[in-house]
């Protein structure tokens, strides 16, 4: 009976306080000590880790989700009607060629430093213009097919109010130090929605570019990517 207790004393013992352990039972006589049980415990918490961790990223996720919805809202045109959506979503649907694709295109036929591509109706037809600043100084504005990615038209702008130079050495400044490009903008911005405009912006003290996409529903919202970073979020400056 001795021998039962210390063997199931020694048990209890190693259940809880985890691990391993060898009992040891004792008989009545000088004989000497033989071994009865070994009794092997646990406290592998290995699992509750992984829940750990789990749970953790979740959280993240979550987090991440409610970041990314509260950008969106925030980076919403508001004031747009039913006729105006409606027709953001014709213009953006004649988008075949993407905007980086079109600056792409654009700088291909003009070599320089693209400023801005925009998604113009002229007239009976849609045209990417992209305006390229040469390493010269002169501007050029090329115009991109967006149904086939052709260039059809190409001329240089003339300084007929006099202020190029000045205008010029401002955007200069502003991208002094970018790594971004208006094509790699264009890229980040079609994460968003069909990008209809990409636009240096030269007079805010943080230097971004603004980028303009319609949603497939038609609604517009506005964007600034880092020219430093890359990183895209919602354009506040007119809150």
């Amino acid at each position: 009976m001795k021998r039962n207790i210390v063997i199931a004393t020694v048990t209890a013992a190693v259940l809880i306080g985890g691990g391993t352990a060898t009992a040891i039972a004792v008989s009545g006589d000088d004989e000497a000590p033989t071994t009865k049980s070994d009794v092997r415990a646990s406290n592998d918490d290995t699992g509750r880790d992984d829940d750990t961790d789990a749970n953790d990223a979740d959280d993240n996720d979550a987090d991440d989700r409610a970041e990314d919805q509260a950008e969106d809202q925030a980076a919403r045109d508001s004031g747009e009607d039913a006729e105006d959506k409606a027709e953001n979503a014709a213009d953006a649907k004649v988008a075949k060629v993407d905007a980086a694709d079109a600056i792409e295109a654009a700088l291909q036929k003009t070599a320089g430093t693209a400023v801005s591509a925009d998604l113009d109706d002229e007239g009976t037809k849609h045209v990417w213009d992209v305006d390229i600043l040469t390493n010269g100084g002169a501007w050029h504005s090329v115009q991109v097919d967006p149904a086939t990615g052709k260039v059809v038209g190409s001329h240089v702008d003339r300084d007929d109010d006099g202020d190029d130079a000045a205008e010029t050495a401002q955007i200069r400044a502003a991208l002094k130090g970018s790594s971004v490009t208006a094509a790699e903008a264009a890229e980040a911005g079609a994460a968003k929605g069909t990008v209809t405009s990409v636009d240096l912006d030269e007079e805010s003290a943080d230097k971004a570019w603004e980028v303009d996409t319609t949603a497939a529903n038609g609604t517009g919202s506005d964007w600034r990517v880092d020219t430093g970073s890359g990183k895209i979020t919602a354009d506040r400056t007119n809150d």
